[in-house]
């Protein structure tokens, strides 16, 4: 079974020559060469590597250095600034660099929570225009989300961490999936699809984590296997499990079928993200 993560991070240490902007929860760095290990003794073939917007904001120049490095293991997405007047044009370069497959945008702190704003929306038309999905950190955003994808059909946007707020430290929240509602409203909307990622990191149970199956079969029945995708948030999750945890819960659990455990860790991903050999 081809098994592809929906989601990791890697960064190097704090140096002069690409100063971290602020900090991501983790080791003091994970480089493509650490991941890529962690990666072969686990099993993963290959990820998405989302450029750390905690540290490196919208350079994803680390990012690319990886994926030179390794251009077989991963493929990347960049984080793009809506309030930037020339976003438009961030974004066709990006569609222009060789291993790239998506944007995120983050929807959180003074980005506009209006569905019309001018700025989010014409990030969600030109990637369109480059057949390139959006991914929404949009906790707190979801009802956002929804208008978003009703103003942007043809745009492919994808849910980033089941739109849940997920801990980085023990204990999860009491009511880790309060606000699953809100994710399952988006279902009807045929171009959303949902990151199944550090959903390990929700469960109050140990490894491997029996009480998030029945709110994630909720999110398989809404959505079906063609629009989730399963990942780690590989190295946010550090603080409360492993790597081969993350991996092996979605391996082991009964839960799925090997046609869908098939299509959630590897197949609907490399169709969404248009992933092709380099």
């Amino acid at each position: 079974m081809l098994t592809l993560d929906a989601q990791v991070h890697t960064y190097e240490r704090n140096h002069p020559g690409r100063p971290w902007v602020g900090t991501l929860y983790g080791p003091p760095e994970v480089t493509g060469d650490q991941m890529v290990a962690a990666m072969d003794e686990v099993g993963v073939d290959a990820a998405i590597l989302v450029s750390p917007f905690s540290m490196y904001r919208y350079d994803a120049s680390y990012a690319l250095e990886v994926f030179a490095a390794h251009p077989d293991r991963f493929r990347l997405v960049k984080p793009v600034d809506p309030s930037d007047p020339g976003v438009a044009d961030v974004i066709a370069d990006w569609a222009r660099t060789r291993g790239t497959v998506g944007i995120r945008v983050f929807l959180r702190d003074d980005v506009s929570t209006d569905p019309a704003d001018p700025g989010i929306n014409r990030v969600l038309a030109t990637a369109a225009l480059h057949s390139l999905p959006v991914n929404l950190a949009c906790t707190g955003r979801l009802e956002q989300v929804e208008r978003l994808a009703a103003r942007n059909p043809d745009t492919r946007l994808v849910v980033d961490h089941l739109g849940l707020q997920q801990p980085r430290e023990p204990p999860p929240p009491a009511q880790p999936f309060a606000d699953l509602p809100k994710l399952l409203a988006l279902a009807p909307y045929a171009n959303v699809a949902v990151k199944i990622s550090g959903a390990c990191t929700l469960s109050r149970e140990p490894f491997p984590y029996p009480d998030i199956w029945e709110p994630l079969g909720r999110v398989f029945d809404a959505f079906g296997f063609d629009r989730c995708m399963w990942g780690t948030d590989w190295t946010r999750a550090v603080g409360m499990l492993s790597y081969q945890q993350g991996v092996e819960a979605f391996r082991r659990t009964d839960r799925l079928s090997d046609t869908d455990r098939a299509a959630l860790m590897g197949e609907t991903l490399r169709r969404i993200y248009n992933w092709r050999p380099t």
